[in-house]
């Protein structure tokens, strides 16, 4: 398991109020790193998907890798206007305002079990909009991997029709 206290928090960023999880210092020690990704690795081996998902931009730290070690497709969600092609978007409600993501209409094949990836759940509007991205493609089942949860912000409960997989529970 990684040293949860090689995740900086900053106080009152992006706004005053919110306790965000700087994930950075984290990436800067590639031993840890390694055991963030060996460990969402076991993970996603007992998920056995056909494809992996990640959110921007923190989930690409993850989800790409994950997707190269299973020999798998990767295909990412990313903020509005960032995709070339058609797009599915969805939008959603932040801490601190609204965000819309999307996904490309030919990111993949229908019947698919998608591991959908990203570094922190915590009330869980992100995710919910990428899951409902996915739902496009009518999955045949869609698990959700977290680096970390933040269980007083109760994110699981927006996403509880969905197997649910964090590394660490804070």
């Amino acid at each position: 398991m990684f040293d949860v206290t090689k995740i900086r928090v900053i106080d009152d960023f992006p706004t005053p109020g919110i306790k965000f999880f700087d994930i950075t210092t984290l990436l800067n020690d590639g031993e840890e790193y390694r055991k963030v990704l060996d460990d969402m690795l076991q993970v996603a081996r007992e998920v056995k998907p056909d494809v992996v998902v990640a959110l921007e931009s923190r989930g690409f730290f993850f989800g790409p890798v994950l997707a190269y070690e299973l020999g798998i497709p990767f295909v990412p969600v990313r903020k509005a206007g960032k995709l070339p092609s058609k797009t599915y978007k969805e939008t959603y409600n932040l801490e601190y305002g609204t965000a819309t993501v999307e996904i490309h209409q030919d990111a993949m094949p229908e019947n698919r079990r998608v591991l959908i990836v990203d570094d922190v759940l915590a009330t869980g509007g992100s995710m919910n909009a990428a899951a409902k991205l996915v739902e496009h493609f009518h999955p045949s089942s869609v698990s959700l991997l977290f680096l970390m949860e933040l269980q007083a912000l109760k994110g699981r409960r927006k996403l509880s029709k969905y197997d649910i997989h964090s590394l660490m529970q804070v």
